[in-house]
């Protein structure tokens, strides 16, 4: 019996160990790269015929992990010390990271510690963009990313199957925003869980194959018209997926999800690599155009600001308010959000701050504050006037 496409999209977002025995069944020969979220370019890797996973929190509890980070590490990071711990993380033949987070960081290291037959590879990406040597930096790195990867596969990484590599997650990346965008339109219903699903699934497998069933998913949906619901946008989470529970909590209080700038949605397909350029160049130029698209409060960039961007979606998307998901000792996040609140504050935009954990978070009562928030958007409305 033929599986359906979205099914085998959502049983690889949700059971990597299982999509990765697969793929290494069919490449007897070939190496699995874990890939930390969220700067390293996969492109590399896939060109080396290696198969890069980025690393996802597996939404398991946190035990043994708890002995080898500090509590106020976000979840996300304790996350991966407690893969490590318990053996969860022995699929991958070495482990990658592209810098962004302390944190995370500090995750690497307990997988130095616990497995030092494991391969751990820390690049530092220059953070400020907006210095002038920045590119240079940036592209001095990338050829390091690429000497290592050709190290750990034992191939050469040549221009033409860079080329190759870029041109397919390219493809699979405006197939995964053409949905977005239908989703924002209206022109199609996709829940929030879905659309995780669809992005989850790309950070694991291959893009040819996922493209191919992405295609098959897109086709088996039926359009729905626009509900009344109320319209938000989902803001935050920028290393790691929010529970699936939570979204759809989110989607029964009353709300409809519209846009997001998530790491498992907007923010992972922001940005193609240039296929005109140089393959290597155009791999930096990724790297350095990608905070203009979607900012980050890891990188430093005079001209993008999220609050801009994010007021600028609101208005794109009609959204009528914004869920701000923070997860609990997200440093970054943190530390800008008073200016998010204070600039949709000025515009006049409705918003709510939900702070979640790994595990143990309080549905019932974020049920309870998102309702408010929805009457209160439904009471500004013309018809309540």
């Amino acid at each position: 019996m033929t599986v359906p496409a979205m099914e085998r999209l959502v049983r690889a977002a949700r059971d990597t160990r299982g999509y990765v025995a697969a793929w290494r069944a069919a490449h007897p020969d070939g190496k699995v790269l874990g890939v930390m979220p969220m700067n390293f370019p996969r492109e590399l890797a896939h060109a080396a015929g290696l198969l890069p996973v980025i690393v996802p929190d597996d939404q398991e509890p946190v035990t043994e992990g708890r002995a080898l980070l500090p509590e106020f590490y976000c979840g996300f990071t304790r996350n991966l010390a407690d893969q490590v711990a318990t053996g969860r993380l022995d699929l991958y033949d070495a482990v990658f990271m592209a810098d962004h987070c302390i944190q995370l960081v500090g995750a690497a290291d307990v997988a130095r510690q616990l497995q030092p037959e494991t391969p751990v590879f820390f690049g530092m990406l220059a953070t400020s963009l907006s210095d002038a040597w920045a590119g240079q930096k940036v592209a001095e790195m990338m050829n390091t990313f690429r000497e290592e990867v050709e190290a750990l596969s034992g191939s050469k990484v040549t221009d033409e199957s860079l080329r190759a590599s870029i041109a397919a997650y390219n493809a699979d990346r405006r197939a995964l925003r053409q949905i977005f965008d239908e989703r924002t339109a209206g022109s199609t219903a996709w829940a929030p869980t879905e659309l995780q699903d669809l992005v989850a699934s790309a950070m694991v497998m291959d893009p040819v194959e996922h493209l191919a069933l992405l295609e098959l998913a897109r086709a088996e949906k039926v359009g729905q018209p626009r509900d009344e619901r109320v319209r938000v946008h989902l803001s935050g989470h920028m290393c790691h997926a929010p529970r699936r529970e939570l979204l759809q909590v989110i989607e029964d209080s009353g709300a409809l999800v519209v846009d997001d700038d998530l790491w498992t949605g907007r923010r992972f397909l922001s940005t193609d690599v240039d296929e005109v350029l140089e393959p290597m160049e155009a791999i930096g130029h990724w790297y350095t155009s990608r905070n203009g698209n979607l900012p980050c409060p890891t990188r430093v960039q005079h001209d993008a600001d999220w609050d801009t961007w994010l007021v600028e979606s609101t208005e794109r998307s009609g959204a009528e308010a914004v869920i701000h998901l923070m997860p609990k000792f997200c440093e970054p996040h943190m530390l800008l959000y008073p200016e998010l609140r204070k600039r949709l504050d000025a515009e006049g935009i409705a918003q709510l701050l939900i702070e979640t954990e790994h595990e143990g978070i309080p549905l019932e009562a974020f049920r309870t504050r998102v309702e408010a928030l929805v009457e209160r958007v439904l009471r500004k409305r013309p018809a309540y006037a």
